[in-house]
């Protein structure tokens, strides 16, 4: 996955050091004929299915990177219905040494149109899964999903797991 400008501007002056950064993953839902469907894609480092998600430029609304990565990943269309959590994420080291943690922001979006189908080389399939069939997934990212779906009407905030 190609790394943004501006952060590889920023690791030529922080090397390795932990980068706070913002994130924005995306939970598409959409009717399904066995109930409620949900974008998924296929993960081209990692092989791994998530939801969309993605960095959030300098200067972009969260939501609107949202709805922008869906179209980059996926080829589709959604609307944001709303924020439905906030959390930070763990530490996370990369192959090549560097460290980040994320501020994410979990929208669950709206389908509006369009046939998924990995665009833009940052996945290796891209679908809707039925809720009650979704291929295994982290933790973490089934419960971006699970947040979504239960679509509580207050935004989560912190870790599900601690109780905050």
């Amino acid at each position: 996955m190609p790394t943004p400008e501006f952060i590889l501007r920023l690791r030529e002056k922080v090397g390795n050091e932990p980068l706070w950064l913002s994130g924005a993953t995306a939970v598409v839902v959409r009717p399904g004929e066995d109930g409620d469907e949900v974008l998924l894609v296929q993960r081209s480092d990692d092989n791994s299915w998530t939801p969309v998600s993605g960095i959030v430029d300098p200067g972009e609304h969260p939501h609107e990177a949202a709805l922008r990565e869906i179209a980059e990943e996926a080829c589709v269309v959604a609307e944001v219905e709303r924020l439905v959590w906030l959390n930070v994420t763990e530490l996370i080291t990369y192959d090549n040494g560097d460290q980040t943690r994320y501020i994410d922001h979990v929208f669950r979006c709206r389908y509006v149109g369009g046939e998924p189908y990995p665009a833009d080389g940052e996945a290796l399939q891209a679908g809707f899964f039925p809720v009650h069939a979704l291929p295994a997934m982290t933790t973490r990212q089934q419960a971006c999903v699970q947040v979504a779906l239960a679509n509580h009407p207050e935004t989560r905030l912190g870790d599900l797991s601690s109780g905050e």
